[in-house]
C-alpha cells in the first residue's frame, strides 16, 4: 500500500515537470520501502548474545554469590540454544531489526540502492550527462541525491546536501512529498542555472513518483 495519497503523487508530478520546464536536465524521483533487509545484522546480535549467554551464566555466580539451580554443560547448551532461537524470533521484528542497524550501515545501504536504480533508470545516458536521481527509502529514513557528470561538474556537492536536508526534514515531521517537492524545486533551480531549457528539448524519463516495494 502507498504511503502517498494520488494528492502527494499528483504534487510531485506537477513539481518535477516545473522543475524541469527551466532546465534541460531530468529528474526521476524515486522511493523505496526499503534499501535491505539487514536480516544478517539480526542473525549476527543473535548470535553475539547467545555466544556471551555461558560466560555470563559461569562468571555471574562467582561474581555475586548467587547459586544457579542447573548445572552442566549439556544444559547449558540447551540454555544458549533456546536463547539464540527466541533472540532470532525477536531480532527478525521489522522494528526491532532496523533499530539494531547502525546508522552508517544505513546510509551505505541506501546510496548503493541509489546508485543501482540510478543505472536501471538509465539516467546515466541523456543526451547531456544531465541525470539526476532523487532517491528515498523509507525503512531507512535516509536520502540520497544522484547527479550524473555533466551536472555534478557544474554544482557543489553541498547544493545536493541542502535538498536532501530539505527532504530528510519533511519526512522526520511526517511530510514525505513536501519533502520531495522541497528537493525537486531547490535540485530544478541549481540545474537551470547551468543547464537551461533548450528548444523542444525532449522528456527523456517519467515525471511521476516511481515507487518500490523493496530496495536494492
Amino acid at each position: 500500500m502507498s504511503v502517498f495519497s494520488s494528492d502527494d503523487k499528483q504534487r510531485i508530478a506537477q513539481a518535477i515537470t516545473k522543475a524541469e520546464a527551466s532546465t534541460s536536465g531530468e529528474i526521476v524521483v524515486v522511493v523505496a520501502r526499503r534499501s535491505d533487509d539487514y536480516r544478517f545484522i539480526a542473525l549476527m546480535w543473535a548470535a553475539l548474545l547467545a555466544l556471551a549467554l555461558p560466560l555470563v551464566l559461569i562468571y555471574l555466580p562467582r561474581l555475586t554469590g548467587w547459586r544457579l539451580a542447573f548445572s552442566g554443560p549439556e544444559l547449558l547448551y540447551a540454555i544458549q540454544l533456546v536463547w539464540f532461537l527466541v533472540l532470532t524470533a525477536l531480532f527478525q521484528l521489522p522494528m526491532v531489526r532496523y533499530a539494531l542497524v547502525p546508522r552508517r550501515i544505513k546510509q551505505l545501504r541506501t546510496k548503493r540502492a541509489a546508485m543501482e536504480h540510478f543505472i536501471t533508470q538509465d539516467l546515466h545516458t541523456t543526451r547531456k550527462r544531465t541525470g539526476v536521481l532523487i532517491y528515498v527509502s523509507l525503512a531507512e529514513r535516509q536520502a540520497e541525491i544522484i547527479a550524473d557528470d555533466g551536472i555534478a561538474k557544474k554544482l557543489d556537492q553541498s547544493v545536493w546536501q541542502q535538498a536532501v536536508d530539505a527532504l530528510t526534514k519533511e519526512m522526520s515531521q511526517g511530510n514525505p512529498a513536501d519533502g520531495f517537492i522541497n528537493a525537486i524545486e531547490q535540485c530544478g533551480a541549481a540545474m537551470a542555472s547551468h543547464y537551461p531549457p533548450g528548444a523542444c528539448e525532449p522528456n527523456e524519463r517519467p515525471n511521476h513518483l516511481i515507487e518500490l516495494e523493496g530496495g536494492g
